[in-house]
Order: C-alpha cells, then sequence, then structure tokens
C-alpha cells in the first residue's frame, strides 16, 4: 500500500509535466491541419453520416429507433475516445523513446497523457452530437450529466489496456500492426451501429446460446457502448449492477496493465 501511495505523490509532484504532455499531444494531432480541433468534431459527424446512409437509407433502418444518426454517433463517439486511447497510448512509449532514455520522469504519465487527450478530444466533440440532436429533433436528456462518470470508468479500463500494450509494444514492434487489425474487428463486434439485444439465441452443441449476454460478457466495450447509448440516445439510466460490473471489470484492467507495465518499464530504456 505504501509503494502505491508513494507512487501516486510522485505522479501528483510531475502533474505539470503530465499537462504539458496532454498539451502536446492535442497540438500535435491538429498540427499543419486546416480545420485544426474541427477535426474532433468532423471526423465522427462524416463517420455517423457514412452509417447512416449504409444502415438506414440502403438497409431502411430499425423502426423502433427514431433519429438513428443520433443512436450511432453516441456509440461512435464512445468508440472514438477508447481507440485513440488505445492505439495512441501504445505507441507512446516507442514515440517518446528519447525522452525516456534521456529524462527520469514517471513512464506511466506517457499513456495517461494520451488518454486524457482523448477525453478532452470526446469533451470537443460533444457541443456537435448536441447539434446534431437538435437537428435532428431529438430530445436532450439530462441524463448527459452523467456522462463524465461513463468516461470515468471507460478511461480507466482504456489506461489499463494502453500500459499493456504499451509494454508490449516495447519487446515487440509489431504490437502496433497486429492492434490495428485487432481494433478494427473489435469495433464490428461491438453493438455501435446495432442493437445486439436484438439478436436471436443460437443452438451450440445442442445448447442455446443468449448471443446478447455472451457479447456483453466478453467485450467490455459492448457494456460501455450501451452506457454511453443509454445516457445520450434513450435518456435513461442503465441498472446500478451493470455500472457495478462494467466498472469491477475497468478496475480489474487497469490493475493487471499497471502491474505489467511497472514490471517491465526498468527495461524500457535499454529497449528503446
Amino acid at each position: 500500500m505504501s509503494t502505491i501511495t508513494s507512487e501516486f505523490a510522485e505522479i501528483w509532484r510531475y502533474r505539470h509535466l503530465l499537462r504539458m504532455l496532454v498539451v502536446r499531444d492535442l497540438k500535435a494531432r491538429y498540427k499543419n491541419s486546416a480545420f485544426g480541433i474541427l477535426w474532433s468534431f468532423l471526423q465522427p459527424l462524416g463517420m455517423m453520416a457514412v452509417l447512416t446512409f449504409a444502415f438506414v437509407i440502403i438497409n431502411k433502418g430499425p423502426a423502433d429507433k427514431p433519429n438513428y444518426n443520433v443512436y450511432i454517433l453516441s456509440g461512435y463517439l464512445a468508440w472514438t475516445f477508447f481507440s485513440g486511447s488505445v492505439v495512441g497510448g501504445t505507441g507512446s512509449i516507442v514515440a517518446n523513446g528519447g525522452l525516456v532514455k534521456k529524462v527520469y520522469f514517471p513512464r506511466v504519465l506517457l499513456p495517461v497523457s494520451v488518454v486524457i487527450s482523448a477525453v478532452a478530444n470526446f469533451l470537443f466533440a460533444l457541443p456537435m452530437f448536441v447539434l446534431v440532436c437538435l437537428i435532428s429533433g431529438h430530445t436532450l436528456h439530462t441524463t448527459l450529466l452523467l456522462v463524465p462518470l461513463a468516461l470515468l470508468i471507460q478511461g480507466t479500463f482504456s489506461v489499463g489496456l494502453a500500459f499493456m500494450f504499451s509494454t508490449l509494444n516495447v519487446f515487440y514492434r509489431d504490437t502496433q500492426f497486429i492492434l490495428d487489425l485487432i481494433m478494427l474487428a473489435w469495433f464490428f463486434m461491438t453493438p455501435i451501429f446495432y442493437d445486439i439485444s436484438q439478436a436471436r439465441p443460437v443452438v451450440i452443441a445442442g445448447q442455446v446460446v443468449d448471443i446478447a449476454l455472451w457479447v456483453r460478457r466478453l467485450n467490455p466495450m459492448a457494456s460501455m457502448v450501451n452506457i454511453f447509448q443509454e445516457l445520450m440516445y434513450y435518456g435513461r439510466i442503465t441498472a446500478v449492477d451493470f455500472w457495478i460490473r462494467t466498472a469491477a471489470t475497468s478496475i480489474v484492467i487497469l490493475v493487471a496493465g499497471y502491474l505489467v507495465f511497472r514490471r517491465f518499464s526498468p527495461r524500457f530504456g535499454e529497449e528503446l
């Protein structure tokens, strides 16, 4: 306990560096870009338009979901936050190899700064979500006020994965390329533009399997995206036990990722 406390105290002492890293990440993201920070609006807006065209105009989207574009956007914003955190966090140690080898500071600041900058991008995009709701005639729900809590839970999960993958990436540089494929598959396995609760049970080896239940059990992002869609689209709060299970999963991943990171971080300098 004292070790963990001392490490948190050290991170607090370097909080100004953490702030500088976050600002640097945000500036680097939009450097030499004609639209700059507007890309935090335009990128999810463009994907929403593509998915809406594919699943509403072409395939006549579900009748039980009016303003289907808002449904898609609420899930896609959550996914963008997650993918930006994990992919960016994975490359954070290698990308800052020169800094890691020359200067002492808590290495955990690098993946954490990427996740915080992803939170900032999510918050930058929220006004666009509100605008889309107003244009579409979709009700703005007071449950939007709970989105920061959902961000905290998903951010915890993202930091844990960033710790794991950034450590792996130091020793095996193929990690970043493999992760791109994993994230693509993960995107389609996460109910962002479809409702997993509509999935029919299937029979496997003579046993009836509830697909919706097992997707949420085996894919933490399915649960997290569901929380965002409940808050932002439906205007209702998911059951408390659902929040608790999702938060518990995030904490387990964070602790596991941190232990892996702490175990191998002394070797980062020599590997880089």
